[in-house]
């Protein structure tokens, strides 16, 4: 398993960003636009790092997004299935050379991503609702479950990911994904190496 670390709350200080950058598989970047989630974020444009970039858009307006963020060249780049217009969304990242991802919420079915898997790099199952960092894990299990049984049944490559309320009690619940992310759980601590070593041991 690869932890991808969001640095959503310590987006303000570039040295906390740099020393997390050490240490992490990936960097996640949460993007929100204040109307797909309450809270809004800053342009993260700014940052340059030198880990893989996985780009979680929690947005409306994708197309908008994907157009500022894809500057950065990330390896991913995430929209959420809610949002609709799921085809022309996933060619419009395609076009621009990045793998794409699909994200589901805790309370969208997971029967409502499958006609899109054979057509996406990474799937993302939010075990908490989008737009607030430290929330408590939402049981998903079963949707990780269902991806991992269905990837291996079609023989379909997309990876599996996992957002929200990744911590030590959580992590094994959840061994079948491929990325984990984890954001408060690091970020609120003294040490994130020694942290996300933790993280790891835990599995």
């Amino acid at each position: 398993m690869i932890v991808s670390a969001s640095f959503l709350k310590i987006q303000d200080n570039e040295d906390k960003i740099l020393e997390l950058d050490k240490c992490a598989d990936y960097m996640h970047y949460d993007v929100m636009d204040g109307i797909f989630t309450e809270n809004k974020t800053p342009s993260l444009t700014g940052f340059r790092v030198s880990s893989p970039k996985d780009i979680h858009l929690m947005v409306t307006d994708v197309k908008r997004y994907v157009d500022i963020y894809s500057e950065l060249n990330p390896l991913f780049m995430t929209f959420h299935l809610e949002v609709g217009n799921t085809i022309e969304l996933i060619n419009y990242i395609k076009d621009k050379g990045i793998k794409v991802g699909i994200s589901i919420n805790p309370e969208t079915p997971i029967s409502k991503i499958v006609p899109y898997l054979e057509y996406i790099d990474l799937v993302l199952v939010m075990s908490v609702h989008p737009g607030k960092g430290g929330q408590a894990f939402i049981d998903i299990t079963d949707k990780i479950d269902y991806l991992y049984k269905y990837r291996m049944e079609y023989n379909l490559d997309y990876l599996i990911e996992v957002d929200g309320g990744i911590n030590e009690d959580t992590i094994d619940k959840v061994s079948q994904v491929d990325i984990a992310v984890a954001g408060s759980y690091i970020t609120d601590s003294e040490n994130y190496e020694k942290q996300i070593k933790r993280l790891r041991g835990a599995l």
